[in-house]
């Protein structure tokens, strides 16, 4: 079997840093800029090649991210990013008069909150906001007390960005099944880390691009349409792409595609699914069952590591699967992030907390070394 260890030497960036900012902007594998590399140069060098290859590069990457969450490749679209697939909902559900929408605005990242905010300003429909725990997530509780007989979509995010804390999808999944709403999922923070299954969580649209846990690249990203679902879901964008008689471009047949093709309007980014796909082909390589064990043992080392420093360590244990934040009563945050990006460690600032959030191919021992560099830059005192 496959060690993770493996991978690492896929990885340049682990050479000359400690990496810890997965979920910001990861960076990509050798063989995700290879597969790039390789479209561009066929491009330049034979113009346009078959056509059928550039489709095989595009169902091959559907299939993969079809498999990552559990869904049929019938019901993946590629989009943009993760807002992009967020907005395709918003604007294309056959919304009715009262409709209502419950989202956690306090904590959810702005791409989840934006959409529902602008429905709510237009008058389409009503924002619930779900009141959320500093530090936590939304609750099945949470959720029902914001939930109305005219709610019609809940949407939440799989891990809060800021935080990380994870949410409960299976059991928010039972409830929209029982209150009949359409359950909407910002996945970019747990897809490519976190085992994922739509289908047995309920889920009936989920949006993530690329670039954070999917080790992918900038521009490319998928989102999952539950066939339930398509037909309530009208394509903001139209193009020749979204119908059945699609490339026969010789005869206007304006009948769309029942399945999630129709949120593809024009031309895919060939190279960059071509990058995405690779990315994908890792990720089944490592396992996610995997990935996941071996990036939890690993936030869980440097929070114990963290606490004993006298850090406050968020999540909580409970909530903690991928991602941990952190902030020392004795050093600002931004103190402390300067002091760690001086040492070569990479991480981000999240509502005054240091976020960390490790990969696939870090190590217990870089959790050490940042360990051992947060307790050189704190005050004498607290050390």
């Amino acid at each position: 079997m496959t060690t993770l260890h493996s991978f690492r030497d896929e990885f340049p960036v682990s050479k000359t840093h400690i990496f810890l900012n997965h979920a910001g902007v990861s960076p990509t594998s050798t063989r995700a800029v290879d597969a790039v590399h390789r479209f561009m140069r066929s491009l330049a060098e034979v113009g346009r090649p078959s056509f059928d290859d550039w489709e095989a590069v595009a169902t091959e990457c559907r299939e993969r991210f079809a498999r990552l969450i559990g869904c049929d490749p019938a019901e993946v679209a590629f989009v943009r990013n993760t807002s992009h697939g967020l907005s395709l909902l918003a604007a294309g559900l056959d919304w009715r008069p009262g409709d209502r929408v419950a989202a956690a605005a306090s904590v959810e990242y702005p791409s989840n909150v934006y959409p529902w905010m602008d429905l709510d300003r237009r008058g389409i429909a009503a924002l619930d906001v779900i009141p959320v725990a500093d530090g936590g997530t939304v609750t099945v509780d949470d959720a029902a007390r914001a939930f109305t007989d005219r709610t019609r979509v809940l949407a939440v995010s799989s891990a809060q960005y800021a935080t990380g804390a994870v949410t409960d999808l299976e059991a928010l999944g039972a409830l929209c099944r029982e209150r009949g709403a359409i359950f909407c999922v910002d996945g970019i923070q747990t897809v490519g880390a976190l085992p994922t299954d739509v289908k047995a969580a309920g889920v009936h649209f989920l949006s993530a691009d690329s670039h954070k846990w999917m080790l992918g690249i900038m521009g490319i990203g998928a989102v999952f349409v539950d066939r339930t679902v398509v037909g309530r879901i009208h394509p903001p964008l139209l193009g020749w792409r979204s119908t059945t008689d699609n490339f026969n471009f010789d005869r206007v047949h304006f009948e769309l595609l029942e399945d999630a093709g129709r949120y593809e309007e024009g031309s895919l980014a060939y190279p960059l699914i071509a990058g995405f796909s690779a990315a994908l082909e890792m990720l089944e390589e490592a396992g996610i069952a995997a990935i996941s064990r071996h990036v939890r043992a690993l936030v869980d080392d440097l929070a114990g590591r963290l606490e004993a420093l006298g850090c406050e360590v968020l999540p909580k244990s409970e909530l903690r699967r991928h991602i941990v934040t952190f902030r020392h009563s004795g050093l600002d945050a931004e103190e402390l992030l300067d002091g760690l990006t001086e040492a070569g460690v990479v991480v981000s600032l999240r509502r005054g907390r240091i976020r960390a959030s490790p990969h696939l191919y870090n190590t217990h021992e870089e959790m050490k070394r940042v360990a051992g560099i947060v307790r050189a830059l704190l005050p004498s005192n607290h050390r």
